[in-house]
């Protein structure tokens, strides 16, 4: 079962290319499905660990890297489009390469807070609705730009968190 989840950690690391590439060749639907399948396989992959007794050394530092890849290509599209302000989106991922750094320097990886952990299913969440492709769009739209602050307000305060243990 260790395997099967570092197996799904590696795909979702793998989606942010083709997501990235979905988006800027104006394919909605296939990029909205490419962020749905890496936010389920985040999912998937802490279940099957958990299941296991405790997932790997690897991938408990992989895992919240390749989190931080697949959101990144949104973001950063997002921003680029000006659906999200550049300086949100740009401290957004300052303080993803912050806490990977620190990451890098914690035994088995770093476990994630309750509130990192919150804060990724609130940006996979907006992201989502942000993207959203199909009829519905002027509420969904909305609800995913409202749906970013507080992702990112958690994004600091749990940087914040992680930073005073460490």
């Amino acid at each position: 079962m260790r395997r099967l989840a570092d197996g799904l950690t590696v795909l979702r690391a793998v989606l942010g290319l083709p997501l990235l590439l979905a988006l800027l060749a104006g394919q909605p639907v296939l990029a909205w499905l490419l962020l749905l399948l890496g936010g389920l396989s985040d999912w998937a992959d802490g279940a099957l660990a958990r299941r296991a007794g405790g997932g790997s050394v690897w991938g408990a530092r992989l895992d919240p890297l390749t989190d931080k890849i697949l959101i990144s290509a949104p973001l950063l599209w997002l921003g680029a489009q000006g659906v999200l302000p550049l300086a949100a989106v740009w401290l957004l991922l300052a303080r993803e390469l912050l806490i990977s750094g620190w990451r890098a320097g914690q035994g088995g990886g770093g476990p994630a807070s309750l509130a990192g952990k919150l804060k990724t299913v609130l940006q996979f969440s907006s992201l989502l609705l942000l993207l959203w492709p199909w009829p519905g769009q002027a509420l969904l739209v909305p609800l995913g730009w409202w749906l970013f602050w507080p992702s990112l307000l958690l994004a600091l305060s749990s940087a914040w968190g992680y930073l005073r243990r460490g």
